[in-house]
């Protein structure tokens, strides 16, 4: 399957918290979610340990032909095993990330998408949006910071993929036509959520044309001309940043 793919650290001197890997039928993207620099996150391994090893057995699962919530569901327990013995699991700001996962069929796409990256797909010539907008929604409430993170998998919060398998029940899943589609983490997706600089359908058309690398250069260059975060106001100046394409008639 033809499936192009872009990632790129926010700083050469930490590792790249974004996950994504690709099997001939299956895509999964992942962004590792950092706690604040002072904060101890229980874990011993770090981030990008952690989405590294989630990913791999969610992509396996999907290629086994598992359902999408089971797959998930069971990449958490396998990691969460994996360092329960030397790690604190219960911590609030354990490591966890946020999810697309995509099964290409010979019609259709199966989906997952948790959290804050954005899965783009093209439906009867037009863009299809699917994002978990919970994370959004509660800021309007809660406030940023500590107030905010607060939230993260409780009930009636927001949820991303750590240490509770309830994370993949309260996954979005559907099915969407086959047809080309656009996985981005929020570090990718800034040109249009944060910056404004282009919309939903000039950033599929922006992959589409000149390939996901393309959509990282962009938001590089808003990020460049923005330095401070003044203009736009962002809780990293400069994020990892992961795009990945699929097209079905390359």
């Amino acid at each position: 399957m033809p499936f192009l793919l872009a990632t790129e650290a926010g700083a050469p001197d930490r590792p790249n918290e974004d996950f994504a890997a690709v099997t001939a039928t299956s895509a999964v993207l992942l962004d590792g979610v950092s706690a604040p620099p002072d904060e101890d996150n229980g874990c011993s391994h770090g981030v990008a340990w952690y989405t590294r090893r989630l990913g791999a057995l969610l992509l396996a699962g999907l290629d086994s032909g598992l359902p999408v919530r089971d797959a998930l569901a069971e990449a958490i327990t396998a990691v969460s095993s994996a360092h329960a013995k030397t790690c604190d699991l219960t911590v609030q700001e354990t490591p966890s990330a946020t999810v697309v996962a995509v099964r290409v069929h010979a019609d259709t796409l199966e989906y997952l998408v948790l959290s804050d990256s954005v899965l783009l797909s093209q439906d009867d010539g037009r863009i299809r949006v699917v994002a978990d907008t919970r994370l959004d929604d509660l800021r309007p409430r809660v406030g940023p910071g500590t107030a905010i993170r607060a939230w993260r998998n409780v009930p009636n919060g927001f949820w991303t993929a750590g240490a509770d398998t309830q994370a993949a029940e309260e996954a979005l899943t559907g099915v969407l036509p086959r047809a080309s589609f656009l996985a981005m983490t929020d570090g990718a997706s800034r040109s249009v959520e944060v910056f404004g600089d282009l919309s939903w359908s000039e950033i599929f058309e922006l992959a589409r044309e000149q390939g996901p690398g393309s959509l990282l250069k962009r938001v590089r260059s808003l990020e460049g001309a923005d330095p401070e975060g003044r203009r736009f106001p962002r809780g990293k100046v400069r994020d990892d940043a992961t795009a990945l394409w699929w097209n079905p008639e390359s």
